[in-house]
């Protein structure tokens, strides 16, 4: 199977203008993005993760310890990384829309870098893309984001689906499913996103003459997880960690806390928790390669001295804790995001930040780090200071949101309407708090100095009063922040973008 550059590779031959000798020195930018990736990454500790690129990204930057997506969700959290709002701000708060709908004059992060002489470029999934239906196609996609856009489909989309096993037979994208793959790396749409970035960079290694912003949103891990074999090999299927004591843990925990828990997965057996694992890690290796094979391209190319380097994912994953798969909880497991960043001249090696922070705060950040204007309404810290000293505090809090129920939720409210409501969750370098309905449908207070895998609720007891007085104080006002000021509230306007995304 051989693969060629979509066609908007004619593109190439509109770059040009003249651009300074100044511009030619101006700080790139490589912004990689893995979908519904955890923490599981050895250099966040993980004992069974064999994942040495990203390993290696880990100590040429700084990792944050604790990084926070704003909604457990693909399309809200990608929505609100690339605008640098928080979903409340941008009206999205589901998949299959994007902030054109609602706050349609917006500019996005990498649309800021265009507007500032950038040569900006997507290869595969940053906005929401309907996985896998929609690999080889532009998604859920901002066109004014990008002067170029790649969208590879491999075997994994237009081969292999018929093979895949799946709790839901003939569903992949929002259930369990797995398949290992007799075909290699560069017959699979993340090999291929990682060939396109390639001829990418060894243009811009070409053409000085303009910085790049190259955006690369791989699909691996999310389901189905399929990836080559040989990644499967990597963990052995009895050697898969299985949680134990579901039962015990689930019995202080608030009903909507449990929700996104999905029927099929009643059919989980441990053969099945296993082989859900195995593949799942599998397909985290498999998305490695492709990081080190454009990080290795960088570097070869002399790029990496004067290029800021990022890499996160757009929210965290469960594999079994508190009965949970997937994501779209307040748990850790589904909040948290690895995030990794290397600015050159800017970034302490190996450096460890431990305060909390969000995906909203890349935006800023990338803006300082680079001389590009920012828009005024950017709802984020920057890092910089974190990227110079890991020991700055910051901001010392993440937000996180999700909805729950069904029926109309009115914008501008944290409570409830319709019987949907929202959910909160605050994270402190200590405690996570999180309140659902305002408290009203149930609180949950884990201590992370003691109880790090959050089994223990301790919201109902007596001793933490103070501690659940304060925290829902420092919650809502938090909450309340994440809006856009009086009179900016986000509309929806239906029917400005309702494409066909069902085939490449």
């Amino acid at each position: 199977m051989t693969h060629r550059p979509i066609v908007a590779i004619i593109l190439f031959g509109l770059f040009g203008g003249a651009v300074s000798a100044a511009d030619a020195k101006r700080t790139n930018v490589l912004f990689l993005v893995s979908d519904d990736l955890n923490t599981q990454l050895g250099c966040y500790g993980d004992r069974l993760a064999k994942t040495p690129n990203i390993d290696r990204l880990a100590a040429r930057g700084v990792r944050f310890e604790r990084a926070y997506c704003s909604f457990p969700l693909c399309g809200p959290s990608r929505n609100s990384m690339l605008t640098g709002l928080y979903p409340n701000s941008t009206g999205i708060l589901s998949n299959a829309q994007i902030f054109r709908q609602t706050i349609p004059s917006q500019v996005s992060l990498p649309q800021a870098f265009r507007r500032s002489g950038y040569f900006a470029a997507r290869i595969g999934k940053l906005y929401h893309y309907n996985v896998p239906r929609s690999i080889g196609t532009n998604g859920h996609d901002d066109p004014g984001s990008w002067e170029l856009e790649s969208n590879p489909a491999g075997v994994d989309r237009l081969e292999e689906e018929p093979r895949i096993f799946s709790l839901v037979p003939g569903q992949f994208g929002a259930t369990l499913s797995w398949y290992a793959s007799p075909r290699t790396d560069r017959f699979h749409t993340d090999g291929m996103m990682a060939e396109d970035a390639e001829w990418i960079l060894e243009r811009s290694a070409r053409r000085t003459d303009r910085p790049f912003f190259l955006a690369l949103g791989f699909f691996r891990p999310h389901t189905p997880y399929v990836s080559p074999r040989s990644y499967f090999d990597l963990y052995p299927e009895s050697e898969m960690p299985v949680v134990r004591g579901v039962k015990e843990d689930q019995a202080d925990i608030p009903p909507p806390a449990l929700a996104s828990r999905k029927k099929e997965q009643d059919q989980l057996n441990d053969d099945l928790r296993r082989q859900a694992l195995q593949a799942y890690r599998a397909g985290i290796s498999f998305m490695d390669a492709q990081v080190g094979r454009v990080v290795e391209t960088l570097d070869r190319l002399g790029l990496s001295e004067n290029t800021v380097i990022v890499f996160t994912s757009d929210h965290g994953y469960h594999t079994g804790e508190h009965g949970l798969w997937q994501k779209q909880s307040l748990f850790e497991e589904s909040t948290r995001v690895p995030l990794l960043i290397v600015a050159p001249g800017a970034t302490k090696k190996g450096g460890v930040a431990r305060s909390p922070v969000s995906l909203v705060d890349l935006f800023p950040t990338l803006a300082e780090l680079c001389g590009v204007e920012r828009p005024a309404n950017l709802q984020g810290q920057s890092l910089v200071p974190m990227l110079q000293d890991p020991t700055v505090a910051g901001r010392g809090w993440a937000i996180t949101e999700v909805v729950r129920g069904d029926g109309p939720r009115r914008t501008g409210t944290t409570g409830e309407n319709g019987g949907r409501f929202l959910g909160y969750s605050l994270r402190t370098p200590r405690w996570r708090y999180t309140e659902w309905d305002e408290g009203r449908r149930g609180r949950e207070l884990y201590d992370h100095d003691a109880d790090p895998r959050e089994l223990t609720n301790l919201a109902g007891d007596p001793a933490h009063a103070k501690t659940v007085e304060e925290l829902s104080a420092q919650l809502r006002a938090a909450a309340k922040s994440t809006f856009p000021p009086s009179g900016q509230t986000p509309t929806l306007r239906p029917g400005l973008w309702a494409p066909d995304l069902t085939h490449p």
